[in-house]
């Protein structure tokens, strides 16, 4: 299936590591070229070296902390300058730490919308008039399950997660008719880097693969997920084959939804969240 990303210019801030290097492979490989952004240098040059080695058109690594809303804006225009456009932002990065609505403080509440939603607005509407200039534009935000599904033990996630959601199909609604448009990416348990350190915490005798199977267990196809299962489903939001789907929220979960919740041993004692 041609998705017709060749030549396209695609930003992606937390690609470095995760869903969001996921999602970096993926476009690179249909043919865009890949601006990735995060802070650790160490990681970027990693990921920059992955992504080349599936290239179809250029990669660029830039160290960047998007939570600094000036240096974000400085680097999603300095990537359209180099590149003379911009047609692709998605916008992945860290989660909130796990934990029951009361039990964080208005200091910790504050640093959840300032770590996860603030940062994807300000880059959205940094964005935004590059995308329009191109005619032609597609925003991804990766979020998690949490944007569809109430986890008590996931407070700030959630409430973080219901803000970004919102934006997201505020904007879909106003940017539709420019060739724009806006998705929200709710992905459930990932095998990611991050998850694996977590497993490993839990493991006896230095068997990860007990927890990561218990965490997937209670999914409808008995196993968490695979990055390149998630990053395709972004290629294809980015693609001009999903030119009319917009404003939706795409749960990635496995079936965890349908089956009913559970939190695990694993989920329970790792202080990180996979959410």
């Amino acid at each position: 299936m041609d998705l017709g990303l060749v030549g396209k210019v695609a930003l992606v801030a937390g690609g470095s590591s995760g869903l969001g290097l996921a999602v970096a492979k993926e476009l690179a490989a249909e043919g865009a070229h890949v601006a990735i952004g995060a802070r650790d240098r160490g990681r970027l040059a990693a990921a920059e070296r992955a992504i080349s080695v599936l290239a179809r058109g250029q990669v660029t690594a830039t160290s960047v902390d998007i939570t600094d809303q000036a240096a974000a804006r400085r680097w999603v225009d300095e990537v359209a300058a180099r590149f003379g456009a911009m047609h692709i932002l998605a916008v992945s990065g860290g989660s909130p730490p796990a934990g029951a609505a009361s039990q964080f403080s208005m200091a910790e509440y504050q640093e959840a919308l300032d770590g996860t939603f603030l940062p994807a607005v300000n880059l959205a509407l940094t964005a935004l008039p590059h995308l329009r200039a191109a005619g032609w534009g597609r925003i991804l935000f990766v979020a998690s399950e949490t944007a569809v599904i109430s986890i008590p033990s996931f407070a700030l996630s959630g409430a973080a997660r219901a803000g970004l959601t919102r934006f997201a199909q505020a904007l879909a609604a106003e940017v539709g008719r420019d060739g724009i448009t806006v998705n929200v990416l709710a992905p459930g348990a990932t095998r990611t880097e991050m998850v694996e350190r977590a497993a490993a915490r839990l493991a006896e005798d230095g068997d990860i693969e007990a927890p990561l199977r218990a965490l997937g267990g209670h999914s409808a196809v008995g196993r968490i997920g695979r990055p390149d299962e998630f990053a395709a489903v972004a290629a294809f939001l980015a693609s001009e084959r999903a030119s009319y789907v917009t404003g939706g929220v795409h749960l990635l979960d496995g079936g965890s939804s349908v089956v009913g919740q559970q939190v695990t041993q694993y989920t329970a004692a790792s202080k990180d969240t996979y959410i």
